[in-house]
């Protein structure tokens, strides 16, 4: 494996910002320090830029098997490299979705054989799969998606008997999606009866509303709390799911955590007048009130990690009316520009924003040796230019679906080069792909 020094770096880790030297052989970083004389097979000179860990985004969605018009593991692994996303972990609702042991490790072999970053894929529910489930081997998967509301698939899980026994009985990490299952055919039949084919995404939030997220969401913290399950729940949305969080308990103590998603930071439902369904996802973008909440929640330690729900679907798919048009939105090449924006605009610190996007996953998810530019830990690592300026356009982006809600937006920050488990992924514009990444390991 080749050795890498990348020179005169600004290291943001752990809280702090030096300037050193990082030297990376058979994989990991084996040493940290001010002037490195050791030689390498290459050297990368990062002098005037910031080297930060891997970004882990704990929540996308690769679509493969089954889905594969809309995206596939190996294209979107390579969108996350080039963002600076060096392991991710996928969700289970695809086709067939990953409910089996057998279906789930057939997604690994896909993951060893095309993905270009760190993969891990979780286990998924039905009401009846609860023995596949519980049998699992939680050192070897990130763990068990439970979606508590129904999105895309046909994954939901109502039954409250098998709800109350997954909570009682998992023996690793539960994501839940939150939304409360009645509450939205409720609001939606309501909607329909008084818009008809009137319906457009601005409906969306009032369709999905906070109240759906809420009943949902406190569901899930109550039967966590009764079984001391380690729940972790996704894409929070709302202010008035805030207080269901501790913000108070470290990380690593904490049973209960928390994710916010980049599109939920960036967006409110304003934009729903431009972006109309580019911007539709589950739970939905609210109004400012809710927007505005979330940055200092996550700022204050009510909501502990960034993600992206990477969710991509077609253009064509996507420009449907409405009611017809899938929910989801491709994010994970620029979830590191979007927290940019919040740090050019003096909102969130690079210490700040290194702390949610890559220690919090690993110690949430007790991720093996990576997560922090540490001596031992494996190399996942982004050289970022943070004032570098350019512009998205259909020729720079690199999701299969080919757009963004970002089309012609310009950002300052840009991914030099990413280092995945010690490989070269992505430097000067280009991948090298000689490598493929490695399957996440967690220590539970």
């Amino acid at each position: 494996m080749t050795s890498i020094l990348i020179r005169n770096a600004r290291v943001v880790n752990r809280g702090a910002i030096k300037e050193a030297d990082i030297l990376v052989k058979e994989g990991r970083i084996e040493k940290i320090a001010g002037a490195i004389t050791a030689v390498a097979d290459m050297e990368i000179d990062a002098t005037g830029h910031y080297v930060i860990p891997g970004i882990i985004d704990d929540q996308v969605h690769f679509r493969e098997p089954g889905l594969t018009h809309k995206a596939t593991i190996a294209t979107e692994s390579r969108a996350a490299v080039a963002g600076g996303v060096t392991s991710f972990m996928e969700m289970p609702n695809v086709n067939p979705p990953s409910v089996t042991r057998e279906l789930l490790e057939a997604k690994y072999r896909i993951g060893a054989r095309d993905s270009l970053a760190n993969y891990s894929f979780y286990m998924g529910t039905t009401n009846d799969n609860i023995d596949e489930v519980l049998g699992i081997d939680t050192k070897r998967i990130c763990g068990i998606k439970i979606f508590m509301g129904s999105s895309t698939g046909n994954m939901l899980v109502d039954d409250e008997k098998i709800l109350e026994r997954l909570f009682a009985n998992a023996s690793t990490l539960i994501a839940t999606h939150c939304e409360d299952e009645m509450t939205v055919r409720r609001n939606l039949e309501r909607y329909k009866e008084m818009y008809g084919e009137q319906l457009t995404a601005a409906h969306h939030p009032l369709i999905r509303n906070e109240a759906a997220c809420y009943v949902s969401s406190s569901l899930a913290v109550a039967l966590a709390k009764k079984h001391g399950t380690r729940l972790h729940i996704l894409h929070i949305s709302t202010r008035d799911e805030l207080d269901l969080f501790d913000h108070v308990t470290p990380l690593s103590e904490k049973k209960i955590t928390a994710e916010v998603c980049v599109h939920h930071l960036r967006f409110c439902s304003d934009d729903y007048a431009e972006l109309g369904n580019k911007i539709k996802c589950n739970p939905a973008i609210k109004d400012a009130r809710h927007r505005d909440a979330l940055l200092p929640a996550l700022l204050d330690g009510h909501l502990d990690v960034v993600a992206t729900d990477h969710a991509p679907h077609t253009w064509v798919e996507k420009m449907q009316p409405y009611l017809q048009a899938p929910a989801g939105i491709p994010l994970v090449q620029h979830s590191l520009n979007v927290m940019l924006e919040f740090y050019h605009a003096g909102k969130i610190s690079l210490e700040q924003m290194v702390e949610k996007m890559c220690h919090a996953p690993a110690v949430a998810f007790r991720v093996q040796d990576r997560g922090f530019i540490d001596e031992g830990c494996w190399a996942d690592l982004a050289i970022v230019d943070i004032n570098h300026d350019w512009t998205v356009k259909p020729d720079n982006i690199l999701y299969k679906c080919g757009w963004s809600p970002f089309t012609d937006q310009s950002f300052k920050g840009k991914v030099l080069s990413t280092v995945v488990s010690g490989h070269l992924a992505w430097h000067e514009g280009r991948f090298r792909e000689d490598k493929m990444g490695e399957r996440l390991l967690f220590d539970r």
